[in-house]
């Protein structure tokens, strides 16, 4: 799979069959688009396309709600729309000038000019243009001109996809992160840096690695420990990962996410890792003493291998 982050100089896509979405999280009603697109691009013996946005619209358009976040990073997404088997992911930088081009402008300029696509595969209440006044029945114009062909998706496919999205964020709010897993089609999961932390778990005999997130605005689920598997150079390892802020550590109570994987012991600082959300496991809580927390931790060491291997 191909992903381009600039519009100049794009390459011509062959008989690009194209949907254009945000498709935070890529869960199973996106996939059933994708699903579509995939199918007529091969019918065409062409390419699909996913363009998609960065910023999330929502940030730009509404900056002053800080409870959106996101599913899915970039990069996460991309990632994902490469397993679904996309051929190319465009992410446009979605700015105010994007946003105020005229609808004529965006399907013109923007659609026509930069893709020159067969098929467009979009949402019956898909909105563009200044003020959001470009709609399906701007595009269906330029179908009848023989521009290109347009598929539409139904109400219902629509408001589902909707309501996924709105059911994962909160499933993994609530810890529930296998619900959240089978709206999705996949594990949800997290991808950041290895980092230096006060190896305090070294010392209690189960040493974690510190995640920095690259991305401000990527949901972080409920506090607590959880089962999960851990993605480092495409090998997969098992591993339980703490997500909160180390209420039992006295003058240790920032929020860290940090991930012991279990039959390792490389130097990773630096490291990329993805990690994916088997199980919620337990809240978070407060231990008296260091002893305490030890000896708990050797129990959710037993109950994340049993939810990995069960």
């Amino acid at each position: 799979m191909k992903v381009f982050k600039k519009l100049e100089n794009l390459p011509p896509i062959p008989n690009a069959v194209l949907t254009i979405g945000s498709f935070d999280g890529v869960h199973q009603g996106h996939q059933k688009i994708l699903s579509q697109v995939r199918e007529l691009a091969k019918a065409e013996k062409g390419e699909s396309v996913v363009v998609t946005f960065h910023p999330h619209p929502r940030h730009v358009l509404s900056p002053d709600k800080e409870d959106f976040k996101l599913i899915t990073t970039v990069e996460e997404k991309a990632a994902l729309l490469a397993k679904y088997g996309i051929d190319n992911v465009i992410v446009v930088p979605f700015t105010p000038d994007f946003y105020q081009q005229s609808p004529r402008a965006y399907i013109e300029d923007f659609l026509i000019d930069r893709f020159n696509p067969r098929w467009i595969v979009i949402g019956y209440d898909h909105q563009f243009g200044n003020q959001r006044k470009g709609n399906i029945e701007d595009l269906r114009r330029y179908e009848t001109e023989g521009r290109f062909q347009l598929l539409e998706i139904e109400r219902q496919e629509v408001e589902d996809i909707a309501v996924s999205s709105t059911k994962i964020r909160k499933a993994l709010q609530l810890g529930q992160a296998e619900k959240a897993a089978q709206l999705l089609g996949h594990p949800f999961s997290l991808s950041g840096k290895v980092t230096h932390g006060q190896r305090i778990g070294h010392t209690l005999g189960y040493p974690t690695a510190n995640i920095e997130l690259a991305e401000p605005k990527k949901l972080i689920p409920i506090y607590g420990i959880y089962a999960v598997k851990v993605c480092h150079h495409h090998r997969m390892y098992q591993g339980m990962l703490y997500i909160g802020d180390r209420p039992t550590l006295a003058n240790h109570h920032n929020k860290t996410i940090e991930v012991n994987i279990f039959d390792f012991d490389q130097q990773i600082y630096g490291d990329q890792l993805r990690i994916d959300f088997i199980k919620f496991l337990r809240k978070d809580q407060r231990f008296d003493g260091l002893e305490a927390l030890k000896v708990q931790l050797a129990k959710d060491k037993i109950a994340a291998l049993e939810a990995l291997n069960g």
